[in-house]
């Protein structure tokens, strides 16, 4: 069975009871809602890839932000019939300020392969099968209530 290691960072941007959320294209969660961000690239540090991956999914400049966790999940996903074991680490940062409007519709190419844009979801009514794993780990932690 092969093993897999994601490291990302990811902002949790909070407005007036609702969340941002991207809609994910491919990969294990294909489908499913993610907290913005993703992979540290080489040579980036995490707030530098914070800023880069909040550009290229949601198309804000982050201004500013607080580290607020780190933390990893495991789990199994089956790709063309095989089965892989995933360890996702996850560098989180509340986002406190920003410039630009969210983008609720960004287009796939060569700088963000894996996000369809942004959506502002109800926090109240947060579903467990709507969202990543990564995501519920980190809003649970957050005491957010995940039906």
């Amino acid at each position: 069975m092969k093993e897999f290691k994601h490291l990302g960072v990811y902002g949790l941007i909070i407005e007036n009871e609702k969340i941002v959320l991207v809609k994910k294209n491919g990969g294990p969660y294909d489908g499913k809602f993610d907290l913005p961000g993703g992979s540290i690239e080489f040579g980036e540090t995490p707030l530098e890839a914070l800023k880069r991956e909040l550009k290229e999914e949601i198309g804000i400049e982050l201004k500013k932000c607080e580290l607020i966790d780190a933390d990893s999940i495991k789990f199994d996903w089956t790709y063309d019939n095989e089965l892989l074991k995933w360890h996702h680490i996850g560098i989180f940062y509340k986002v406190l300020s920003y410039e630009n409007d969210i983008k609720t519709n960004v287009e796939i190419d060569d700088k963000n392969d894996d996000s369809l844009g942004a959506i502002l979801y109800d926090i109240n009514k947060l579903k467990k099968e709507d969202l990543s794993d990564i995501a519920i780990l980190e809003l649970k932690k957050l005491g957010f209530k995940i039906n």
